[in-house]
């Protein structure tokens, strides 16, 4: 028997083709946009299509030296900051969920605390200069590694394991540490796929933090380059607009590098959306 449409149904389906139409859309025109020739850019004859269909502009963006390093330090600051904050993080929720840990609910308190205040900017780069962070890879990794939500979600997640599976580790001789990697881990796949997509898109977008404590242009990431081409419409100081055989066009320029620097972490989800919903609602819905 197949299921009746009625009006909600069509309504809601007509909101939702909207919506992604309307994400949809800025991608594929950029995409367009970047594999078009230089004279159906300038024209502004792309649309949705390409037209002349070339890779000139991705062949100018990977030859460049600036975008290739802004990748590499991008995926540094991303493998080890999202490393350190999963840890950091399932270490601390798994310790702030059981209930007879000494001081638990005011220190709990106090991390929900700085969800509502907090130092600032000004105070938080002036600890940071303090240790010494600036311009190294600990300035970008460190001072965002625990973030209270997803610190909540993961607690909450953890709360919710049988307790019936603690007591079988600790009558096998597991300790606290042997019962979180041995026990709770292996079955938390959902909640740590979703933080670590968090933290690493997160750490992916990062603008701000390089701007404040990074000094060396050998070690800015991939968006903080990417601000620098859209603002400067060339990616090197060359005064023409051809380079080489490929005809620079500004646009489609800026669209090839912000493609370039969005499908990898796009590409991530994928392979993780399984988790995703499971794992964001689990950690969600208990107190």
């Amino acid at each position: 028997m197949k299921p009746k449409w009625n009006w909600f149904d069509a309504l809601n389906a007509l909101i939702l083709s909207g919506i992604v139409m309307a994400c949809l859309y800025p991608f594929v025109y950029m995409l367009a946009v970047s594999l078009s020739d230089s004279a159906s850019i300038a024209s502004g004859e792309v649309w949705l299509w390409p037209r002349g269909f070339n890779l000139d502009m991705y062949q100018y963006v990977f030859e460049d030296g600036r975008v290739l390093k802004g990748y590499k330090n991008t995926l540094i600051y991303v493998i080890s900051g999202t490393a350190i904050s999963m840890i950091v993080t399932a270490l601390g929720a798994y310790a702030l969920s059981k209930t007879k840990m000494v001081m638990g609910k005011p220190i709990l308190m106090l991390i929900v605390f700085t969800m509502f205040f907090n130092g600032g900017m000004i105070p938080t780069f002036l600890v940071v200069k303090e240790l010494g962070f600036v311009n190294t890879i600990w300035g970008m990794v460190l001072p965002g590694a625990v973030g209270t939500w997803n610190l909540l979600i993961m607690r909450t997640f953890f709360m919710g394991m049988p307790q019936e599976l603690e007591e079988s580790g600790k009558i096998d001789g597991l300790s606290e540490i042997g019962i979180f990697f041995r026990i709770v881990l292996p079955l938390s796949k959902p909640v740590l796929a979703t933080i670590g997509l968090y933290y690493a898109v997160g750490m992916w977008n990062n603008f701000m933090g390089p701007l404040l404590y990074l000094r060396d242009a050998d070690m800015q990431p991939l968006q903080v380059i990417l601000r620098n081409i859209v603002l400067s419409g060339q990616l090197t100081g060359t005064d023409g607009p051809v380079v080489g055989d490929i005809v620079v066009v500004e646009d489609g320029l800026k669209f090839a590098t912000i493609m370039v620097s969005t499908l990898p972490i796009l590409l991530v989800y994928p392979f993780i959306q399984k988790y995703f919903v499971k794992g964001a609602l689990i950690g969600s819905v208990k107190g």
